[in-house]
């Protein structure tokens, strides 16, 4: 009898197989429903400082979707997002769904899966995001996400490692590659290139063959030319107007501000991009009720299109991160490859969510803030 020897693809296949047909057997035996009925969770009850957040240990774990995948969570990443919403940011969304958890980016394993999913196995390390208005979020044991908005784990990542990049990372992906749709060869300006967005977006414009300029503080600037950045343009000390080369077709503001938009307006070209990540939606929502908001929102997106269309001949948008399978995957491949990276400050272990809450609403740590699951 011959044995034939599986290299290390064949047995990655085998295994995978085993894992989806264990899984799917598990879940027609058990009619769909998860294992797991509460978990530990961090609850936000009401919006406000870092004191308001709650460890609860017996929150309620819903049953699972046909799509969705339920994901023992070994560490999630604190993102803008995370703390803004603390604060009272989406209010007119989020009030009435109050106790929330919070949360967005998660790396684990596959704990359960729902009836229809194909791609994944119970044991299966994985990390995603979940879309900015999901009210139930990753800072728990047990996270409820969407196939699409999940993936292998890249296997040279740690989990804390892994847990700091989808969400950054599919916002600018997003932006650079569903809006501007960056092709080899063109140029891009990534306005604050320091942050986790604009440093993904620095990765995949490099990774896309594109040339990348980018504005950032002077701490970043060694790193952002070390991603692949042909200019880093210090905002503190450079004049930007005098220090910016040349126009670009494609501008990624993740600063929003008046005068980063006046300006990143300013140096594209005709047929261009302007993508910033402070879309009006959210806020003039909160302010007049979303009844009142939203149109309020649309309304001003549109004059601003127009009025840029025909004084600069651009094109204007508010970006977001939502969920893409594909761009997710391609993430992951460029992580493994040690192409996209968002490096990790500091890690807190999830009981100490509010130290690491106020840590970044008080700015004593500008990276990327990692909570770990013991």
């Amino acid at each position: 009898m011959r044995f034939l020897k599986l290299n290390a693809s064949a047995k990655e296949l085998v295994d995978s197989i085993s894992r989806k047909l264990v899984s799917r057997s598990l879940n027609e035996l058990l009619g769909f429903r998860n294992i797991v009925t509460s978990s530990r969770a961090v609850v936000l009850p009401r919006f406000g400082g870092p004191g308001v957040l709650e460890i609860r240990d017996n929150v309620n774990v819903p049953d699972l979707k046909p799509n969705e995948v339920l994901v023992r969570a070994r560490a999630v990443s604190v993102n803008p997002l995370d703390t803004r919403m603390r604060a009272g940011y989406g209010r007119s969304l989020f009030e009435p769904l109050l106790p929330i958890i919070l949360g967005r980016d998660i790396s684990g394993e596959v704990a359960a899966i729902g009836g229809s999913v194909r791609e994944l196995g119970v044991g299966q390390e994985v990390f995603g995001a979940l879309h900015p208005t999901a009210a139930r979020g990753t800072y728990t044991d047990y996270a409820i996400l969407p196939e699409e908005a999940v993936a292998p784990k890249p296997a040279s990542m740690s989990h804390g490692d892994a847990s700091a990049i989808p969400f950054a990372a599919l916002t600018a992906w997003r932006a650079l590659k569903c809006t501007a749709r960056i092709t080899p060869g063109q140029r891009v300006l990534v306005v604050g290139g320091g942050g986790a967005v604009g440093f993904s977006a620095i990765q995949l414009s490099v990774a896309s063959a594109c040339h990348v300029s980018a504005t950032c503080g002077r701490e970043s600037i060694d790193r952002v030319l070390a991603a692949g950045a042909e200019q880093a343009i210090d905002y503190t000390t450079e004049n930007f107007e005098l220090a910016v080369k040349g126009h670009f077709d494609a501008v990624l503001d993740t600063i929003g501000a008046p005068e980063t938009e006046r300006m990143g307006i300013n140096v594209l070209k005709r047929g261009g991009h302007y993508m910033t990540l402070q879309g009006e939606a959210a806020s003039l929502s909160d302010r007049y009720g979303l009844a009142i908001g939203l149109p309020m929102a649309t309304a001003l997106l549109l004059k601003k299109q127009t009025q840029y269309r025909f004084s600069h001949g651009i094109e204007y948008s508010w970006t977001y991160m939502r969920s893409d399978s594909e761009g997710l995957q391609e993430i992951r491949r460029l992580s493994e490859l040690g192409k996209l990276k968002v490096p990790v400050e500091k890690t807190f272990p999830i009981t100490q969510v509010k130290e690491a809450h106020e840590a970044k609403d008080k700015r004593l740590i500008h990276g990327k803030v990692v909570l770990e699951f013991e």
